[in-house]
């Protein structure tokens, strides 16, 4: 099993810009409980996860904007948001995610 964290320490050892996404709230039935982690490159290369895939594909899209930028940024994806239900996350619950960056 790979450890994000872990990642996140070998990419910023080789000079790589980062991001962490951080699961910091769930409400209901969440695949990925408060805690988890996926990080990210400048390039879009990942490893970890926040939603068991279901949101990944924005959280990855807003961690390379976050890298960017410099400015975290917190997510919400829950039923009731129409975003979430496109991006596909029809659990039923509802997750918090903050995106920051990382340095060594």
């Amino acid at each position: 099993m790979i450890d994000a964290l872990d990642t996140a320490r070998d990419w910023l050892d080789g000079g790589r810009k980062v991001a962490l996404a951080t699961v910091i709230e769930t409400w209901g039935s969440a695949p990925v409980p408060v805690g988890g982690h996926l990080v990210v490159d400048a390039d879009g290369n990942f490893a970890g996860s926040v939603s068991g895939g279901c949101v990944e594909a924005e959280v990855i899209a807003r961690a390379e904007e976050v890298i960017a930028s410099g400015a975290p940024q917190v997510l919400d994806f829950g039923v009731s948001n129409e975003a979430a239900w496109k991006v596909g996350l029809p659990c039923g619950g509802r997750i918090r995610v903050l995106v920051e960056t990382l340095d060594a």
